[in-house]
C-alpha cells in the first residue's frame, strides 16, 4: 500500500537535491543574519547598498543651517590661512550683530595663542633695545588691547551664541577643554559606553572660557576610512563632552541640558534601550518641560545621515563665503535666525572626508547632516529588531524561491528571479526612506542570486561527486595536495569521532595587547593578516599539518588526521623551526614599517587525542581534544617563563629523535598531577653544528648539577654558558633559581619538578 502519491514521490525523487540545496543556502543566509557567522565581503557589500541608497534620496534645501564657507575668494581678499583672531572677531560680530544668526558652530580650533599682531616683538623690543625710549612703552600699553588678537576675539565671543570645535587626539593635551556636561558622578554608578580619548587638542583658555560653549569636531572612521557614524558624546577622563553638531544644534534649541536616558525597569529598557540599538538614548531638555530623544548606537554613536553629494552644488545646505559676510555683500534674509557652521573648502586646507556618497566630502558638512537630524528629531537608526526581521525575509524567500524555481523553465526561472529581487530592493528602500529603518540586504540578494544561479546552471553542474563533498567537508583544514590524495578512496575518510595519537601544536603571539596598542586598526588587521597567512601556510603546504583554528592572534593545528602519519611528531617538530624561521623573515619586514616587533611562542605534544567533528548544532569543527591537548597549550605558555620559541613534550621528543633537544625542566603544570620533561627543539641532528652540540652537552651538564644540588658547579657552567650565549634568557632563569634555591635549600626530598598553578 502506497503512502504517498506516485505523482508525488515522482517530483520529489525528480527534485529533492535541489530543494534540499536550495535549503541549505536559506539556511546559511538565515545563520548570517542571526550572527552566527560573520563576513567580511558580506559586510562591504552591505556598506556599499547603504551608500547608494542614501545617494537616491534627492536633496531637499534646509533654510535653517548655512555653512560660512572659508573659501578661496576669502583667501584672496583677507590673506592667507589660518587667519589673524581679529578677523575671527569680525566674522562673529558680522554674524551675530549685523546678521543677527542665531547659533554659530566652529569646524576649525585654535589651540595656540595669536601673536601676528606683532605686540610681544615690539614689547621685547621696548625692554630691550628701545628701552631708552619711554614713549613707546606708554604707547604700547594704550595699544595692548587693539594688538592682543586674542583678547579681542574672547571679547567678541562674550555673550554670543558661538560654539568653538576643538579635536581629540591619542597623543597630547593642549589648550582648555569647556564645561562637561556631565561626569561619571553624575551617572550614579551608572555605566555609560563612550569614546575615551587619551588627549585632546582644544582652544586656548581664554577662548574657551568666552565662548557659549565647545564641542569636538572629531569623527569615527571605519577601518576601510569610510565615515559612516559619528560619535555624539566622547568621553575624556572622567568628564563626557558632546560633539560640535550635538552642542550647536542644543545652543539653537536653547537647551536646558544634555542627559543620557538611563533606564529603570524592564519595560523602560524594552522601549528605549533596545530601539536604540541596545544602548542608553540621549536626552536633549528643553525649556517648557519639552524633550528630544536621540536613539544612539555603540559608545553613544548614530549613523550619519549624508543628503546629496555635498560641497556649495550639492543642494542640501546653503555655502555663503566668508568674504561675503565680513564685507557685508551676503543677503541678510540668508543668515537671519539660522544655525551657521564655519568651516573650509579652500584649495590647500582641504577638510575632505570619505563618506559613503562622495569619496571627498566637506567635514563641515558632516556636521551640518547631523545638527539638521537633531532639529529635525529624525534619524536613521536600526532597530534592535532588524535581525530578526533580515532572518525571516531570508526564510520566507529563500524556501518559496528553493521549491518554485526547481520546478520553473529556465525563462520562468529568470522572470520570477528578477521580479523578486527587484521587490526585496524596493521593499529595503521604501522602509530606509519612508521609515527610517536600516536593514542590510546584502545576505537576502546573494540568497536569491545564489537560488538563481543554482537552478538555472544545475543541468550543466549535475550532481558533485563523492571527492568534491571530501574538498568541501576538509578542503578548508587540510592542504590541497592531502585532499587529492583522499580524494581517491572518499569512503576512508570521515569526519566522526575517534581517538588516535596525534601531535597537536599552539602557537601564539608574544606581546599581542602592546602590539595592537602601537597600530592602526588597518595596520593591525594587515599585521595579524601577514603573519596568520606565513603560519597557516607552514604548516598545511609545508608538512601536510591540520589547520584546525584560530583563537584571536593565536593558532592551533595538528598532525595525524585526516590523513594517518606515522611520523607525525616529526612533522610537527620540523613545522615549528619553520614557523620560527618565518616569524623572524616576517619580523624583518615588520621592523622596516615601523611596526612593532614579532616574536612567538610553540608548544608542541603528542598522545591520544579525541579527533572529529564536534560542536553544538549551531556550529561545529573538526578539532582534537584531550589531556594530551591541553598538555600542548600549556606548554605554548611556558615557553616565554624559559624564554625559549618552543617548547614540547617528552612524548614528542621521544617520537621524534631525529632532532637535536635542549631539555629544559621538569614541570608539574595545572590539571596533572604527574610531572613532564619538557624540552626545546633546535634542528635537525645531522645539521646541528659542533659548537651548538657543545653547548647543548654543557647545559645538560649544568641541569643535572642543579637537580643534584651541587650549585657551585651548576652556576659555573652556566656563567660559562652565558657567555657563549648572552642573550638565552634560560641560562640567567636558572642562576636566579641557584640563588634562591642557596637561599632556600629545597631539601634531601627535592625532585627538582616545577609547579606551574596558572594556565
Amino acid at each position: 500500500m502506497r503512502l504517498l502519491p506516485a505523482k508525488f514521490t515522482k517530483v520529489v525523487a525528480k527534485y529533492w537535491k535541489r530543494w534540499l540545496l536550495g535549503m541549505l543556502i536559506t539556511a546559511i543566509g538565515v545563520a548570517y543574519s542571526l550572527a552566527l557567522f560573520s563576513n567580511d565581503t558580506i559586510a562591504r557589500l552591505d556598506n556599499l547598498w547603504a551608500g547608494e541608497r542614501m545617494k537616491l534620496e534627492a536633496p531637499t534645501l534646509d533654510q535653517r543651517i548655512v555653512i560660512v564657507d572659508i573659501d578661496g575668494k576669502s583667501l584672496t581678499e583677507f590673506g592667507r590661512f589660518p587667519w589673524s583672531r581679529n578677523v575671527q572677531a569680525s566674522l562673529i560680530s558680522q554674524l551675530v550683530d549685523h546678521y543677527k544668526v542665531a547659533a554659530v558652530g566652529y569646524d576649525i580650533s585654535f589651540p595656540e595663542p595669536d601673536t601676528s599682531s606683532g605686540y610681544n616683538v615690539l614689547e621685547k623690543l621696548s625692554k630691550t633695545e628701545l628701552r631708552d625710549v619711554p614713549v613707546l612703552r606708554q604707547r604700547l600699553e594704550q595699544l595692548k588691547p587693539m594688538m592682543d588678537y586674542d583678547g579681542v576675539f574672547a571679547a567678541a565671543l562674550a555673550g554670543k551664541p558661538v560654539i568653538l570645535g576643538f579635536n581629540l587626539s591619542p597623543d597630547q593635551i593642549k589648550g582648555a577643554l569647556p564645561k562637561p556636561l556631565f561626569s561619571e558622578a553624575d551617572l550614579n554608578g551608572r555605566e555609560l559606553l563612550a569614546y575615551n580619548a587619551p588627549g585632546f587638542e582644544a582652544n586656548v583658555p581664554v577662548l574657551t572660557q568666552a565662548a557659549a560653549g565647545a564641542g569636538s569636531f572629531s569623527v569615527v572612521t571605519d577601518p576601510d576610512g569610510i565615515v559612516r557614524s559619528a560619535y555624539l558624546i566622547q568621553q575624556v577622563g572622567e568628564h563626557y563632552y558632546p560633539s560640535l553638531s550635538l552642542a550647536t544644534a542644543s545652543l539653537y534649541l536653547k537647551a536646558l541640558a544634555v542627559k543620557p536616558l538611563m533606564t529603570e525597569t524592564a519595560d523602560q529598557l524594552s522601549q528605549n534601550q533596545l530601539d536604540s540599538g541596545g544602548y542608553d538614548a540621549l536626552t536633549i531638555l528643553l525649556p517648557g518641560r519639552k524633550q528630544r530623544v536621540i536613539p544612539v548606537g555603540e559608545a553613544m554613536s548614530t549613523v550619519v545621515q549624508y543628503r546629496g553629494r555635498g560641497g556649495p552644488h550639492g543642494g542640501s545646505f546653503r555655502y555663503v563665503s566668508a568674504a561675503d559676510v565680513l564685507t557685508g555683500r551676503a543677503p541678510q534674509d540668508l543668515l537671519r535666525g539660522t544655525v551657521v557652521l564655519i568651516g573650509t573648502t579652500a584649495p590647500g586646507l582641504v577638510d575632505l572626508r570619505a563618506t559613503p556618497v562622495n569619496p571627498e566630502y566637506p567635514g563641515v558638512e558632516i556636521h551640518a547632516n547631523l545638527i539638521k537630524s537633531i532639529l529635525d528629531n529624525r534619524f536613521k537608526s536600526r532597530p534592535y529588531w532588524a535581525f530578526v526581521a533580515e532572518a525571516g525575509e531570508i526564510l520566507v524567500a529563500g524556501l518559496v524561491l528553493s521549491f518554485a524555481l526547481a520546478a520553473l523553465s529556465p525563462l520562468r526561472v529568470i522572470l520570477l528571479g528578477s521580479v523578486a529581487l527587484a521587490a526585496v530592493v524596493g521593499l529595503n528602500y521604501y522602509q530606509y526612506s519612508g521609515q527610517d529603518l536600516i536593514f542590510n540586504l546584502a545576505m537576502l540578494v546573494i540568497v536569491i542570486v545564489s537560488l538563481f544561479v543554482v537552478n538555472v546552471a544545475w543541468g550543466y553542474f549535475g550532481e558533485v561527486r563523492r571527492n568534491r563533498g571530501l574538498v568541501s567537508r576538509f578542503g578548508e583544514y587540510v592542504a590541497p595536495e592531502l585532499v587529492e590524495q583522499m580524494s581517491e578512496d572518499p569512503d576512508q575518510y570521515n569526519m566522526d569521532g575517534e581517538s588516535r595519537e596525534l601531535t597537536v601544536m599552539f602557537v601564539d603571539v608574544r606581546g599581542f595587547t602592546t602590539i595592537s596598542e602601537g597600530l592602526t586598526p588597518k595596520q593591525l588587521r594587515e599585521y595579524i593578516n601577514l603573519y596568520l597567512t606565513a603560519m597557516s601556510e607552514d604548516i598545511r603546504s609545508a608538512h601536510q599539518g591540520t589547520l584546525d583554528k584560530y583563537i584571536g592572534d593565536a593558532v592551533m593545528a595538528f598532525w595525524g588526521a585526516p590523513v594517518a602519519f606515522s611520523d607525525h611528531a616529526s612533522r610537527g617538530v620540523a613545522t615549528s623551526l619553520l614557523m620560527q624561521a618565518s616569524a623572524q623573515r616576517l619580523n624583518q619586514d615588520f621592523l622596516a614599517r615601523g611596526w612593532p616587533e614579532l616574536k612567538i611562542g610553540i608548544g608542541l605534544n603528542t598522545g591520544m587525542m579525541h579527533v572529529g567533528d564536534m560542536g553544538s548544532n549551531i556550529r561545529r569543527a573538526y578539532t582534537v581534544m584531550g589531556d594530551a591537548v591541553n598538555l600542548g597549550s600549556r606548554l605554548e605558555g611556558i615557553t616565554k617563563v624559559y624564554g625559549v620559541g618552543i617548547a614540547v613534550g617528552e612524548a614528542t621528543r621521544a617520537a621524534a629523535p631525529e632532532f637535536t633537544y635542549r631539555e629544559l625542566d621538569l614541570v608539574r603544570v595545572k590539571g596533572k598531577n604527574e610531572p613532564v620533561a619538557i624540552f626545546e627543539p633546535i634542528a635537525l641532528a645531522r645539521d646541528t653544528d659542533e659548537a651548538t652540540r657543545r653547548e647543548v652537552e654543557r647545559w645538560h651538564e649544568a641541569l643535572a648539577a642543579v637537580r643534584a644540588q651541587r650549585w657551585e658547579e651548576a652556576s659555573a657552567i652556566l656563567a660559562e654558558l652565558r657567555g657563549v650565549s648572552p642573550g638565552r634568557g634560560l641560562y640567567q632563569l636558572y642562576l636566579e633559581r641557584i640563588d634562591h634555591y642557596r637561599a632556600h635549600p629545597p631539601g634531601d626530598g627535592w625532585d627538582g619538578v616545577t609547579t606551574f598553578e596558572t594556565k
